[in-house]
């Protein structure tokens, strides 16, 4: 077995250059056969990971720019994403779901036992509420996780169409894929 390569410590500043992060929307309703389910690209966000001197991640930070989000690819509909079906997704999230503000996470606990869990307090629309996931640390550094977010607990309401036949399924996932230094 291979070990891994200890986290170098100190005080990190990570963004797109480091990993991808994407959330994945699924749809739901009687004319879900028209929709997509997506995933969308984060393209501007930044973070920061404490790591101690014995190479423990001790906290982390995440600010999500709201305007930056961008359909990457669109599954399962009955026929492929237009250019016009894209602008369309982006505007809506960007003036309808998120209402043009930022989203972030603060740790306030990283636990490193039995695996890796982050507690903190996530903001999306204003709104701050408890946030809690699970990440895998790769031997090479690679952070990867996902974060359940039922949208109604943050006071937002999952996006409609056709007279509510077509609608996002309230919960989403925030993917985590980031690569933190190691030495």
């Amino acid at each position: 077995m291979i070990a891994a390569m200890p986290l170098t410590p100190g005080h990190h500043e990570l963004g797109p250059a480091d990993g991808t992060l994407e959330l994945h929307t699924y749809r739901e309703g009687v004319a879900q056969k028209i929709g997509h389910d997506l995933i969308l690209a984060v393209g501007a966000w930044s973070a920061t990971a404490d790591v101690a001197d014995g190479g423990a991640l001790t906290a982390l930070t995440l600010e999500v720019d709201p305007h930056s989000l961008s359909v990457r690819e669109g599954h399962n509909g009955l026929k492929p994403l237009s250019d016009k079906d894209i602008s369309e997704i982006g505007k809506n999230i960007d003036e309808k779901v998120l209402l043009g503000k930022p989203i972030g996470f603060r740790s306030d606990a990283v636990e490193t036992v039995g695996g890796l869990t982050v507690r903190g307090g996530l903001t999306i629309v204003g709104t701050e509420r408890p946030a809690s996931f699970e990440l895998t640390l790769g031997e090479d550094g690679r952070v990867n996780g996902k974060l359940a977010v039922t949208q109604s607990e943050w006071g937002i309401k999952p996006y409609k169409a056709m007279m509510g036949a077509l609608k996002v399924r309230d919960e989403v996932e925030l993917v985590v894929d980031v690569r933190l230094p190691t030495g």
